[in-house]
């Protein structure tokens, strides 16, 4: 419980039923729970008290939650997941290519949505558990600063790819399936489609690409990814 106490949890959602009941859930496990009901009041909330972790509903008045999104992601990283009824794999895909670091879909329940805030705010305090400086070729991933140097350049990755980098790091070669991945990186909290995996594979990969002449990560075709 201690990790959880004190932290600062913005929820963006309009639904006074989903606030009643999410606030009451979160209050109640030791977070301290602000809420905005529309998405341009939330946004401006967000950049003022920069807050732990943001609950963001995708139907908003005045702003919708997927270009609320968009605006944090100009120049903030804190963590965000998205609520939504909207059950397309198309809309999720999005979400997380703009920045989400997880999505329930409604109907949840209040003891998921817990859950899995507990995982996201574990894998921020996990920068002060990761001491050692891990080297692969020209990639230098070092834990305690969460930075990633490839030959000279620093390269900026967000919370989950600097976590999967790691995990492919601490053992190169080695296989890691999309269910290990969901167990270290989630830690075990995400229950929906490996395709949350992939997506975050894939644009650690495009930041990597811009660096290296050469993917350093190799997909194994139903299993999934090491790094070579």
């Amino acid at each position: 419980m201690a990790q959880r106490t004190m932290k600062q949890i913005l929820l963006i959602e309009d639904h006074p039923d989903v606030t009643r009941v999410t606030g009451a859930y979160l209050e109640r496990e030791g977070y301290r729970v602000s809420i905005e009901r529309d998405g341009a009041a939330g946004l401006l909330r967000a950049q003022r008290e920069h807050p732990d972790l943001i609950i963001l509903d995708w139907m908003l008045p005045k702003l919708a939650g997927i270009d609320v999104l968009r605006e944090l992601r100009r120049g903030s990283e804190t963590p965000v997941l998205f609520l939504t009824a909207r059950s397309e794999e198309a809309d999720r895909i999005l979400g997380l290519e703009l920045g989400a670091d997880d999505f329930l879909t409604k109907p949840f329940s209040p003891r998921e949505l817990v859950a899995r805030v507990g995982a996201i705010l574990r894998r921020s305090q996990r920068r002060n558990h990761q001491p050692q400086v891990l080297r692969h070729g020209s990639l230098e991933l070092q834990p305690d600063a969460r930075s990633l140097q490839v030959g000279r350049e620093l390269v900026h990755l967000s919370e989950l790819e600097f976590d999967l980098l790691h995990t492919l790091m601490t053992v190169p070669g080695r296989v890691f399936s999309r269910h290990e991945f969901i167990e270290r990186v989630w830690h075990g909290a995400h229950q929906g489609s490996d395709r949350l995996v992939d997506v975050h594979i894939s644009k650690l990969r495009q930041k990597l690409k811009h660096a290296l002449a050469d993917d350093p990560i190799r997909t194994v075709r139903g299993i999934g990814y090491a790094l070579r």
